[in-house]
């Protein structure tokens, strides 16, 4: 429920609780004073004139009575003196806790009930007393009075009494006070303990959360099931959403520190073993170890090697800088397939044979097949996918084979390399793409590498608008597919596109 709609149910409840309250305490109080009195048994229904102004009602009431008693003595003066016309009197005014009594003389002449006349019989005034309109007696009840004279000349008194004691309003106003008080303080204290739980206790909670945020705590959820559809349940789903993605984002950022420092690790191992091999070999040659042309030559390609080595590393982690911020800076041409791949396979095959591994090549798609793609890019790919096989081949025999084929899709190209290394566990081939995962640490480590060289193929890959994937049986080899689309000739003349990715 929203808060506004809470505030205006309270505003409504402050006014229409105590109303229904305070009506309700009115009747219940009304029938307890009139029970109190004892003249329920004279009336089947509680009238609250006579509870709440007892004086006006019984003045209104007698006021009509004499009138029409003066109509009907013009008709027949001597009605009073008819008992079945004062049953009449006597049944009309019962509901309002009222009898008659008529004296003649000093005696009762007629009284429905005796035993409730005792009371006030006493201290009702003889005949002619000048009292106008209703007064009362000493006992405080209310009497009028009419005067008569009977058919034999007797003089006669007809009194309308009420049972209702003055005292009674009094009581009421003290009781309705009272009650009044305890209903306004009951409304305010449950109007407050309701607005309290559903807007103070949750701001509260809230509070202590945040405060778990401050130090750090992602894990601590809020108790409360919050259910509404208001603000407050929407400031709880609110700070869940924010207390998952700061979670995340905090472990997104221990999880990179721990790559960053393997990286850092692995091209600490990279760097030192190309610089050794480069410090070995200068200081042969300054101390002269090398002492004919052909051993200073085979030095200086050794030193050269190495030192490509760590250029090629060092580009490697400045194009995973590149990765890490998502801008790679990419230069589109048409390349024609036979003839790229072509050179790329030459390219390769040489440092491939210098290491005694076999390389087949396959090329199946038409002379004129084109993709648009970033000639250094894809060359890239293909030396990471190559370089990585190189190092997991695992065979010292002179048996090592790289098959390089490409395949032509309709509307795309895919390019398969395959080896005989030992395989990649099935668990494994999943992640292989990740950074810096390692399908075996222990061995991994003793042959280098960054472990972002797939992660880099994947982007690069995925930036031409193919993908990648592997297959692989362990102790039979590893074959990795990518796909490229094939460049569809719209004839703009456009031959080259450069472009700074950015994803």
């Amino acid at each position: 429920m929203r808060f506004r709609t809470k505030l205006l149910i309270t505003s409504l409840a402050i006014v229409v609780i105590p109303l229904i309250l305070s009506f309700g305490t009115y009747l219940a109080l009304g029938r307890y004073l009139v029970r109190q009195q004892q003249v329920e048994q004279f009336s089947t229904m509680v009238d609250y004139g006579m509870v709440s102004d007892p004086g006006g009602t019984f003045a209104e009431m007698t006021d009509d009575l004499v009138k029409e008693i003066a109509i009907n003595m013009f008709i027949d003066p001597f009605i009073l003196e008819k008992e079945e016309y004062l049953e009449e009197l006597d049944s009309q005014i019962a509901s309002k806790y009222s009898f008659i009594i008529v004296k003649k003389g000093n005696d009762i002449y007629y009284v429905a009930n005796r035993d409730r006349a005792k009371a006030v019989i006493a201290e009702l005034p003889g005949y002619g007393n000048g009292i106008e309109g209703i007064y009362y007696t000493p006992s405080r009840h209310l009497v009028r009075q009419i005067d008569f004279v009977f058919s034999d000349g007797a003089r006669g008194s007809l009194y309308f009494i009420s049972s209702i004691r003055t005292a009674l309003t009094t009581n009421l106003l003290i009781y309705m006070a009272i009650a009044i008080i305890l209903i306004l303080a009951l409304t305010s204290v449950l109007l407050t303990m309701w607005i309290g739980r559903s807007f103070f206790k949750p701001i509260d909670e809230l509070n202590v959360a945040m405060q778990h945020i401050k130090d750090g705590n992602f894990d601590y959820i809020l108790p409360t099931d919050v259910k509404e559809k208001g603000e407050i349940g929407a400031m709880y789903r609110n700070y869940e959403d924010m207390r998952l993605r700061l979670k995340e984002s905090a472990e997104e950022k221990i999880e990179r520190e721990k790559q960053n420092k393997e990286l850092i690790s692995n091209i600490s191992h990279d760097l030192k073993t190309p610089i050794t091999a480069i410090k070995g070999y200068s200081q042969g040659l300054i101390e002269g170890v090398a002492d004919n042309p052909d051993k200073q030559m085979k030095y200086i390609k050794i030193i050269n090697s190495k030192a490509n080595d760590m250029n090629n590393l060092i580009n490697e982690l400045t194009l995973y800088s590149s990765i890490d911020n998502n801008r790679i800076p990419y230069n589109f041409v048409k390349l024609n397939v036979a003839d790229y791949f072509g050179d790329c396979i030459e390219e390769i095959g040489a440092d491939l044979e210098s290491r005694g591994i076999k390389l087949n090549y396959s090329n199946l798609t038409t002379p004129d097949t084109q993709i648009v793609a970033d000639p250094e890019q894809i060359k890239r790919v293909v030396n990471n996918v190559v370089s990585n096989s190189v190092k997991y081949l695992g065979r010292d025999d002179g048996t090592g084979e790289i098959d390089i084929r490409i395949l032509d899709e309709i509307d795309s190209v895919r390019v398969e390399l395959e080896d005989n290394g030992r395989g990649i566990a099935q668990k494994d081939i999943p992640n292989i793409f990740d950074r810096f995962y390692r399908t075996d640490s222990s061995r991994n480590s003793k042959q280098g590498g960054s472990g972002i060289g797939l992660s880099i193929v994947k982007k690069i890959i995925e930036d031409h608008g193919g993908y990648i994937w592997a297959t692989s049986h362990e102790g039979e080899g590893t074959c990795m597919h990518f796909v490229l689309r094939k460049f569809i000739d719209y004839a703009d003349g456009s031959d080259t596109v450069t472009v700074e990715h950015e994803s």
